[in-house]
């Protein structure tokens, strides 16, 4: 009775240590199985910019990177981009100090500038569009528009999933649950920044230097 009374005390006393999102066996089941799901979008983005390097060259005829490519676009993009990525950061240290205050707030500027990147990056392919560089003018073209509105997709799809979350914060306040989804909301929104650094330097920078 003791030694099993010992041992719950002890449990109890190391999980209480842990972040509250890795505070219950299902909250650490779920982030690892996320970051299970984040290999497989791994693969899939790096599927996506083989596939754009291979086809980067090939314009047929039509625009090409260096043509295209604004600096001043993409590099307001990026700006954003990775700013948001600074105030999601913010907000995983708000959840750490379990300030629902913290969290709303820096998850909602986070949000606000997702919102930005997505308007300039859907301006950018209209613009394109509108100098006749759609998808079916070239291989380029079209391994361009895949893999940057891919990734344009799901910033969308951050861009909701988070606003969710947040609804659910403040309906139920900082708890296990909660705290472990506005975790792993903000493990995923800094994956799509890492992407769009690779996607700033291959496409982009490579793209008005060649």
């Amino acid at each position: 009775m003791a030694e099993h009374a010992l041992q719950t005390h002890g449990k109890s006393a190391e999980e209480s240590a842990l972040p509250l999102e890795y505070s219950t066996e299902e909250g650490r089941l779920k982030i690892f199985g996320f970051w299970v799901f984040l290999g497989a979008e791994i693969v899939l983005f790096a599927s996506l910019f083989a596939t754009y390097l291979v086809l980067a060259g090939r314009t047929a005829g039509g625009p090409t990177a260096k043509e295209l490519f604004e600096i001043k676009d993409f590099m307001m993009e990026t700006i954003i981009l990775l700013t948001s990525s600074f105030t999601c950061g913010l907000g995983t240290l708000a959840l750490r100090n379990r300030s629902k205050g913290g969290i709303l707030f820096w998850y909602v500027v986070t949000l606000l500038l997702g919102l930005a990147f997505i308007a300039l990056e859907i301006t950018e392919f209209v613009h394109y569009v509108g100098e006749g560089a759609t998808m079916q003018r070239s291989a380029f073209l079209s391994g361009f528009f895949t893999l940057v509105g891919t990734h344009g997709a799901h910033v969308s799809l951050g861009i909701l999933w988070m606003t969710l979350i947040l609804i659910q914060l403040v309906q139920r306040g900082v708890t296990a649950a909660t705290a472990r989804r506005v975790f792993i909301v903000g493990l995923y929104w800094h994956f799509l920044d890492v992407v769009w650094i690779f996607i700033f330097t291959l496409v982009y920078l490579m793209g008005v230097a060649y």
